[in-house]
């Protein structure tokens, strides 16, 4: 999968040893009513075949939008299927107007 950077977003979230760790935003989307972020590490190699991937679910908490990981493992495999799904799609559409 080819990634193009330049228009990507940084996020810096905090691990859980108080590191703060930098991720790049690859996709927002939906799923069962409920809002994920897809982000890779900003340290990925760009020439690597895959880069890893972490999901985030968009929480509301005081009336802003949170950032909770997705832990439980049944779901982190059907968000990572809608997630190709919705990359394979996209790419379709791209390939077609070239």
């Amino acid at each position: 999968m080819e990634q193009n950077y330049d228009d990507a977003m940084e996020i810096t979230l905090i691990d859980e040893g108080g590191n703060e760790v930098t991720f790049m935003h690859v996709l927002t989307f939906m799923y069962e009513d409920e809002r994920y972020m897809a982000l890779t590490p900003s340290d990925t190699d760009e020439d690597a075949e895959e880069a890893d991937i972490v999901f985030m679910h968009i929480v509301k908490a005081d009336g802003e939008d949170g950032l909770e990981p997705v832990e439980n493992e049944v779901l982190l495999d059907e968000l990572f299927e809608v997630f190709c799904e919705l990359l394979d799609s996209d790419e379709s559409v791209d390939d077609a107007e070239e």
